[in-house]
């Protein structure tokens, strides 16, 4: 049995522990610590299994921007007197069952298709230097399915709107109401005041290498957005009005661009959503840098949820 055997295995058993403490935890906080963990080590998996664009998604949503979710729901629960104790333990076996359940059946349909799988990726292989392009994920998201790609963002939108209509009509236009950790001098607060810098450095990164490597403009964008959450739910930083000119600015700049760049196309490459050949890497690296920032403001927003107070003039 080799090294990388033996580490697999501990790993597995390693996320399946953490997994049955996460249920049977009886405190919240710890039960969204433990949950922050989980997503960390599910996103080593992904690398084993050599999905690491997927694994940078699991490690900024997953164990970022979920777990700070989770964070800010726990906050509004206490501030309302609303923090009960955690479900019997009967429900927690039974949801760790039908999990379990759930688990089992998507493995089967990966291990015993059935049919003979098909590929297409010997195809997009063989056109994919066309497009400047060395990263084959980055190739399919904006080449072979740019329109898909950009139908995803203008969906993300379309939920930040749908959590903002939650708000009164008295509300509109006001202050969403994360929840914020006040403690001065808590784990927290070093946490935002230390992480920032080297996240969005890290999300620049991710954005610049998507084109080669794993990475792209949501990986960086949820990190950018776990870093600004951080800071608000830290209450370093108040959170802004949805009505900032700024903020919806920087909403909608990824997006827009994505669809000129795409009307384009029209007229200058024969397609909608096409490029052209001596330019295609370029505008496709102009749409990924507008589209990390877009989704970093857009994610953080739906974390902080609905206008709960009235901007003050």
């Amino acid at each position: 049995m080799t090294m990388d055997i033996v580490f697999d295995i501990g790993l597995v058993a390693l996320l399946i522990s953490i997994a049955v403490w996460s249920i049977v935890a009886r405190d919240a906080f710890s039960a969204i610590m433990i949950f922050m963990v989980y997503g960390l080590l599910l996103s080593l998996a992904w690398v084993r299994l050599a999905a690491v664009d997927i694994a940078l998604t699991e490690a900024a949503i997953g164990a970022g921007v979920t777990g700070m979710l989770l964070l800010n729901a726990l906050a509004r629960l206490r501030m309302t007197g609303s923090d009960a104790a955690p479900a019997a333990l009967p429900l927690r076996i039974a949801a760790g069952v039908l999990c379990m359940l759930v688990s089992a059946a998507l493995s089967a349909l990966v291990l015993f298709p059935s049919g003979e799988p098909t590929t297409l990726a010997p195809a997009v292989m063989a056109r994919l230097g066309e497009s400047g392009l060395e990263n084959p994920v980055a190739g399919v998201l904006f080449v072979f399915r740019s329109l898909d790609t950009l139908l995803e963002k203008v969906v993300l939108l379309l939920a930040l709107l749908a959590v903002w209509s939650l708000a009164p009509d008295g509300l509109w236009g006001g202050i969403p109401g994360l929840r914020v950790f006040a403690e001065k001098k808590s784990v927290l607060v070093f946490l935002a005041q230390t992480l920032p810098p080297i996240g969005i450095m890290v999300a620049i990164y991710m954005c610049w290498v998507g084109a080669s490597e794993p990475g792209g403009a949501f990986q960086g964008g949820a990190v950018l957005a776990a870093m600004w959450i951080l800071v608000m739910v830290a209450g370093l930083r108040k959170v802004p009005s949805i009505d900032s000119q700024s903020v919806r600015l920087a909403m909608a700049v990824g997006p827009v661009v994505f669809l000129a760049i795409g009307i384009a196309g029209i007229f200058v490459a024969n397609s909608f959503l096409a490029y052209p050949s001596d330019y295609a890497k370029p505008l496709i690296v102009v749409i990924e840098a507008t589209l990390t920032l877009s989704i970093g403001v857009t994610l953080g927003l739906l974390a902080a949820g609905p206008p709960e107070k009235v901007q003050q003039p």
